[in-house]
């Protein structure tokens, strides 16, 4: 089965198709998502939240990052895997770059990359691009530098911003970029945007109009307690689920109702009497 190419990606959005993505983290889910035919599946630097238990995705690293990745790619068959270059490595230099988006498909098995920043990034997507490895950018809230900007904000809100940000998705496309990621841009400007760009647009928190949509799988599943932002959906209550399925696995193994029978391994009745025969 192939693999979902930066090209196939390029031909939905051309055929007016919306693209669907996913953050997973491990080969389990990975294997259900592409058995559902999820074309782009992220290794998201958000694991360093939903996995590890950071309150930021600034701790993760790109072993990590790999760790993870490898899971992934184990479990999928058809989707594409990106991985989520975590925070400074990329853009301390452009030798960064290279070397560490070299290591996300030699040894992580991903087949992009994807690097936070507009404009301030052209040259390193272009040098990344120029070695062969595919980029998805990544701009609007861009929670690397979350310290920076000061918190989780909608941006693009006024004139000027709005104007850096459609001059950011222009410059990363110019640089090569295959798409770009757009977080928590109003949705005017997402559309206008995603009308600008040949590239596909895949949003979050960005409005129905972009060319595709990314949801963290802990999010869109319900199983991350901690925080549901404002743009996420629960497609499923999964961990409502599972909280209740371990309290009844406590309660049947408390009563002694689990395992019955059923769950349970025969012996051999001759080889059962020769035991006690031998331990008489």
């Amino acid at each position: 089965m192939a693999r979902v190419s930066v090209h196939d990606l390029k031909a939905m959005k051309g055929r007016g198709e919306k693209i669907a993505m996913l953050t997973a983290y491990d080969y389990s889910s990975a294997k259900l998502l592409d058995k559902a035919g999820v074309p782009i599946i992220l290794v998201g630097d958000s694991l360093g939240m939903v996995m590890l238990g950071y309150d930021s995705t600034l701790p993760v690293t790109m072993d990590d990052m790999l760790h993870h990745t490898r899971a992934v790619v184990r479990g999928t068959q058809r989707a594409h895997v990106v991985l989520d270059m975590p925070f400074m490595t990329y853009q301390a230099s452009i030798e960064d770059a290279l070397r560490n988006a070299g290591r996300a498909l030699q040894e992580g098995g991903a087949m992009s990359v994807k690097v936070e920043g507009g404009a301030a990034m052209a040259e390193t997507v272009a040098r990344l691009v120029q070695a062969g490895i595919p980029v998805m950018g990544h701009i609007g809230l861009t929670p690397q530098s979350i310290n920076q900007i000061g918190g989780y904000k909608v941006r693009g809100k006024t004139p000027a911003a709005a104007v850096r940000l459609m001059n950011d998705a222009i410059a990363l496309e110019q640089a090569g970029a295959y798409a770009v990621v757009l977080e928590l841009v109003p949705a005017a400007l997402s559309k206008l945007i995603s009308e600008r760009l040949a590239i596909p647009t895949i949003g979050i928190g960005a409005g129905p109009d972009c060319d595709g949509q990314v949801q963290v799988f802990h999010d869109f599943l319900g199983m991350y307690p901690d925080f549901t932002p404002k743009h996420a959906k629960h497609f499923a209550e999964i961990g409502r689920q599972i909280t209740e399925a371990t309290r009844q696995y406590i309660a049947e193994v408390q009563q002694g109702s689990f395992p019955t029978e059923q769950e349970s391994y025969a012996m051999d009745e001759a080889t059962l009497a020769e035991l006690f025969q031998t331990t008489s």
